[in-house]
């Protein structure tokens, strides 16, 4: 037996609720980690389209998902954008991800909501890489809000978690050579004080989408004890119920780090 449409959605509706007030009285996680994968499946899949309105949809899907991360106070938001395989996609892919990422910094860096809540945008991978467009719209996602500290939206763009482990350890290599530092000193401190991430809190949820149950090179230091949560849907497709479900199996586990 179908159940009418409208009795469906508030059933939903109230489950939403009742789970959010379930997770809010428990341990919310401070830093919430994204690897947003599913785009291109989810264009050919359920809509049945052209790769470019995945990515399209993926990144309202961006925004909606910061909303909701705001929503329920989460300080760090990290999502990982563009990696550094990604660069190996046909030229016109990459050429339109880029360009959609140029525009989604500045709409995002002129969002009243952004300033209300006194949100940073960062964006951190090899710089180098990314075409001078791009570069501009960080620095100006970066100068619009560089004085916020309330919450913080984290992008990795370029980026690779083994290229920035072997950049931190060139660095501290450098450094040993040049009598700045001793081997001796050397630390787990060290090595997260020269990573991209040197002034963030290690994520406490790493959720990644699609399915797919892999790290795919993204913040393999960091996420050393973080849970990880792995969502059988497209990124696109991700809901509101899906991030809570994920907060609320990270407050489900019990985290005794080998003790």
């Amino acid at each position: 037996m179908k159940f009418p449409k409208i009795v469906s959605k508030t059933a939903y509706s109230q489950y939403e609720k009742e789970l959010t007030k379930e997770i809010m009285e428990g341990p919310m996680p401070r830093h919430v980690a994204m690897i947003m994968d599913g785009n291109r499946r989810y264009a050919v899949e359920v809509l049945d389209s052209t790769t470019t309105e995945g990515h399209k949809k993926g990144e309202e899907k961006i925004e909606e998902m910061l909303d909701w991360c705001l929503d329920l106070n989460i300080p760090y938001i990290t999502v990982y954008a563009f990696s550094t395989e990604n660069f190996n996609r046909e030229k016109g892919e990459v050429d339109f991800l880029m360009e959609l990422s140029e525009l989604a910094l500045y709409r995002m860096a002129n969002h009243p909501k952004i300033h209300e809540k006194k949100v940073r945008i960062r964006v951190f991978g090899d710089s180098d890489a990314l075409p001078e467009k791009v570069k501009e719209a960080i620095k100006y996602a970066d100068s619009k809000t560089s004085s916020y500290s309330d919450y913080n939206f984290n992008v990795a763009m370029a980026y690779g978690s083994r290229q920035e482990i072997l950049s931190a350890v060139k660095e501290i290599a450098r450094k040993v050579k040049n009598d700045e530092m001793e081997i001796c000193d050397i630390s787990e401190e060290t090595i997260s004080n020269h990573l991209y991430t040197s002034d963030l809190p290690d994520p406490d949820l790493v959720l990644r989408t699609s399915g797919e149950v892999r790290i795919s090179n993204f913040l393999l230091w960091q996420l050393a004890y973080s849970e990880l949560y792995f969502a059988d849907v497209y990124w696109p497709g991700f809901r509101y119920i899906d991030l809570l479900r994920a907060i609320r199996s990270y407050q489900q586990r019990v985290r005794r780090y080998g003790k």
